[in-house]
């Protein structure tokens, strides 16, 4: 196995993602197929643009969800693309037939969060590990086992003769781990797909894997891109980081200046998140409101909104976030709650994302007491700022919300973010 050369001075790009889009169709039941309705789709990565520099790490840190795996797997060809595109070099990988995207493999690799799944339990160390050689053309024995024991040395097992017949249910879990990055690396790819590669294992192996990755970085010249749900390893991992929400990344730049000077409120959030091992001091703990919204059907505006605490007018506030509210509000109501819902009526057309919303079915006067009496609950609830109207109509009334589009990024200090609360108009791309 060959020793690369630096290229962490490299300026030219290794992967442009530009626009980006995996999209996936519900499976609806088998009338709605059969009639072609249209069972609605999962925006997992929803325009994205991204660029790695050789010799670079970029983590992708979200919640479940995010869509940052669904990105990794992209990069590999292993999800096809809806719309956009991945330029390899000056491939772009989004077109590739299956054929040409072997022989991408061979420059782009993945290491996967479990390794008790990524390898096979009836494979032998060594025909594991060489097994990737052979499908990519190397016939000869002598040379694919050659290539495997310098692999296996340079993940850190050693004496190889020691693993190169076992299975992996005779390893440790770092032990499994160490066997998968040299799958990863015995072809010399230049850039590595990490999914939350240390998640499964103890904590006490966690940090000697990363090490071990940043090693094989600096003797391979590798680029990685390091998904996880982790900030902690991410900050001492990472060169860069983008933070994805909801299939889009919502900020991204240096990991220093992420971890000393957050914009986006998501990422203030997974900051605060991050537990403090001294149990004598206190933390302030202000963690988002509510759920991760349904990828099928995401928040109007900027998709952070509905948790956000410094949501403002202009951040997309709509039908679903006012029934949100009053069914807050009616949890809270005790014996006001049958008089109230008598005034207000069903609530479930208010699923339809719209940015009017029509209420009532007691009397335009008796509905708007009901709001009121709400908006007096929690006057700083941010979702009245973005209401520009309540008028009568018929027996209730119509609230209509200021119409927002999902922020793009742009430039804030030595980041670029997705949020209203930057509104320099200049975008450019990650």
């Amino acid at each position: 196995m060959s020793t690369k050369p630096d290229t962490s001075s490299d300026t030219s790009s290794l992967v442009q993602v530009r626009d980006l889009s995996v999209h996936f169709a519900l499976r609806g039941g088998s009338l709605a197929r059969l009639f072609g309705r249209d069972t609605g789709t999962i925006k997992a990565v929803d325009g994205v643009n991204l660029e790695l520099r050789p010799g670079e790490v970029v983590g992708l840190v979200g919640e479940s969800g995010s869509g940052k795996s669904t990105l990794g797997r992209a990069l590999l060809g292993l999800v096809p693309a809806t719309q956009g595109s991945i330029h390899l070099r000056d491939q772009n990988v989004a077109e590739l037939s299956r054929r040409r995207l072997r022989e991408i493999r061979q420059v782009v690799q993945m290491v996967f969060q479990d390794p008790n799944a990524a390898l096979n339990p009836s494979m032998q160390v060594e025909e594991a590990v060489g097994d990737a050689l052979r499908v990519h053309g190397v016939r000869s024995t002598t040379e694919r086992r050659t290539r495997v024991v310098e692999a296996l040395e340079r993940v850190g097992l050693s004496p190889v003769e020691h693993f190169l017949n076992k299975y992996p249910r005779d390893l440790s879990g770092g032990q499994k781990q160490r066997v998968v990055l040299a799958r990863a690396i015995v072809l010399d790819p230049e850039l590595l797909v990490a999914d939350e590669p240390v998640s499964m294992l103890d904590m006490s192996v966690r940090a000697k894997i990363l090490q071990l990755m940043l090693d094989l970085k600096n003797e391979l010249g590798l680029t990685y891109v390091y998904i996880t749900h982790d900030l902690a390893t991410a900050k001492y991992f990472c060169d860069r980081i983008a933070i994805m929400y909801l299939g889009r990344v919502v900020e991204i730049g240096p990991a220093e200046e992420i971890f000393d000077h957050p914009r986006h409120p998501y990422t203030k959030a997974l900051l605060a998140a991050i537990p403090e091992p001294d149990p004598d001091k206190m933390v302030p703990r202000d963690l988002p409101r509510g759920e991760i919204p349904d990828a099928a059907a995401p928040p109007l505006g900027c998709a952070f909104h509905p948790r956000c605490p410094e949501a403002v007018s202009g951040c997309g506030w709509e039908s679903r976030d006012l029934r949100a509210l009053v069914e807050q509000h009616w949890m809270r109501a005790g014996t006001a709650y049958d008089e109230e819902q008598d005034v207000i009526g069903d609530l479930d057309h208010l699923d339809t994302p719209a940015t009017t919303a029509t209420l009532g079915r007691g009397g335009s006067d008796r509905v708007r007491a009901v709001l009121d009496r709400i908006r007096a609950e929690d006057p700083h609830e941010p979702l009245w700022s973005g209401v520009t109207s309540i008028q009568p109509d018929g027996s209730g009334v119509t609230v209509r919300f200021q119409e927002a589009d999902s922020p793009a990024l742009r430039q804030a200090g030595g980041v670029d973010v997705a949020c209203v609360l930057y509104p320099d108009s200049s975008s450019s791309p990650a």
